[in-house]
C-alpha cells in the first residue's frame, strides 16, 4: 500500500527528539517501515531517517533535505508492495529497498502510526546531544493523510499501488534520475558502507557497490 502524510517539523532545538511517521508489526518478530525525523541542535539541519526493520535487524538509509522542513507542509511517504519499498519525499523517489529474499523483507500487516519522542541515546549524533526539555513543547504537524493499496485481508484482485507510469512496475527514467541525484547529494549514511556493522543480519549488503553514489536501494 500507500502511506503518506504532510509534516511540518519544529523549529529551534530538538536535540534528542525523534519525529515519526511509519508502519510497525510488533507481534513475534519485530518489523517495522520508517520515516523518522531526527532532532537537531541548533547549527545542525534536519536528518531524514528512512529504515526497514526486519526480524530484529535494521537497515537505515540518512539524508540531508533540499529545503528547509520546518517552513512548510511536505508530503512523505513509504510504498509498499510485493516487489520493494519506496520512500518518497514531496512525490521524488529517495530510497529503493527490493526484496531480495524472503528474510530480508516484511511481508506480514502492519498498523501505521505517528509519533513524537525522546530518542537522546542515539537521534542526535549517536547520543552526544541530548533532549533538553527547556524547549519543550516539542510539536510537530501532520495532516492530509493518505492510506490506499490492499489490507491483509484483501483477495488476490486487489492490486498494491505503483509509485511507476507503467504497469509493468519500476521506476521511471526521470524517477530514477531523480533519485540518483538525492542519493548522491543528499545521502549522508547508509547501513551497508557501515563497516563497524555486523552484516552477517543484512546479507544483501555483499552486493551492493562501495561508492555511495553508485547505490539505488
Amino acid at each position: 500500500g500507500y502511506f503518506g502524510a504532510s509534516i511540518k517539523l519544529q523549529s529551534g532545538y530538538t536535540a534528542g527528539v525523534n519525529t515519526a511517521f511509519y508502519v510497525s508489526a510488533h507481534r513475534g518478530k519485530h518489523d517495522e517501515v520508517d520515516i523518522e525525523f531526527l532532532g537537531r541542535t541548533w547549527k545542525e539541519p534536519y536528518t531524514l531517517q528512512t529504515n526497514v526493520y526486519v526480524r530484529g535487524s535494521g537497515r537505515e538509509a540518512r539524508f540531508h533535505l533540499w529545503f528547509d522542513p520546518t517552513k512548510h507542509f511536505h508530503r512523505y511517504a513509504i510504498l509498499w508492495n510485493p516487489k520493494e519499498i519506496i520512500f518518497l519525499v514531496d512525490d521524488i523517489p529517495i530510497r529503493r529497498y527490493e526484496k531480495k529474499s524472503i528474510t530480508t523483507f516484511p511481508t506480514r500487516p502492519m498498523w501505521v502510526y505517528g509519533s513524537i519522542w525522546d530518542a537522546s541515546d542515539w537521534a542526535t549524533d549517536d547520543g552526544k546531544y541530548k533532549t533538553d526539555y527547556t524547549y519543550q513543547p516539542f510539536v510537530s504537524q501532520y495532516k492530509s493523510f493518505r492510506l490506499a493499496g490492499c489490507s491483509s485481508s484483501a483477495t488476490p484482485h486487489c492490486r498494491p499501488v505503483s509509485a511507476s507510469p507503467y504497469r509493468s512496475g519500476g521506476l521511471s527514467k526521470k524517477q530514477l534520475m531523480a533519485m540518483r541525484w538525492v542519493q548522491k547529494n543528499r545521502m549522508v549514511y547508509h547501513y551497508c558502507m557501515d563497516t563497524t556493522r555486523d552484516h552477517s543480519l543484512t546479507p544483501e549488503c555483499k552486493k551492493l557497490p562501495k561508492k555511495k553514489e553508485n547505490i539505488l536501494d
